[in-house]
């Protein structure tokens, strides 16, 4: 299942952009990897916020407002192309967050991990990509009928 961490310095989001970019950024996860738009996966797609206090990350330049996005997806989830949607989509939700222009675009790093068949588990269970792939599936037939 999708997981995507988000992390910026405090007080760096806007008041909306701290209210929905959570479930702006697990969106575009979900949409870039192909899950179906259904509730179970929505749940499934964890979206963690991660602020650091003052002075916790600098650059050796200046101290503007930095944003990390870390995704981690199950091996062979997402194709090239993918990984470039969600790249780019991934960016832009950020930057309107900080209310930020794309101008500002390189101070978002988006970094994609890929997480090895067979070393997710959830529920007690070694999930594997077929058995995610399977329940895709079923969750898009049930969503359709």
């Amino acid at each position: 299942m999708p997981m995507i961490r988000l992390t910026v310095p405090a007080g760096a989001l806007t008041k909306e952009g701290r209210t929905t970019v959570q479930r702006d950024l697990a969106a575009v996860l979900l949409r870039w990897e192909g899950a179906p738009d259904t509730a179970f996966f929505r749940a499934q797609a964890w979206s963690y916020l991660v602020e650091l206090p003052e002075r916790a990350r600098g650059t050796a330049e200046d101290d503007a407002p930095r944003f990390l996005v870390e995704v981690t997806v199950p091996q062979g989830a997402l194709s090239e192309r993918r990984k470039a949607g969600l790249v780019q989509d991934a960016t832009k939700t950020v930057l309107s967050a900080a209310g930020l222009s794309p101008d500002d675009a390189l101070r978002v790093w988006v970094l994609v991990h890929e997480q090895q068949d067979g070393t997710w588990g959830a529920g007690g269970s070694v999930i594997r990509y077929a058995d995610l792939v399977a329940l895709a599936r079923q969750n898009k037939e049930q969503a359709d009928a």
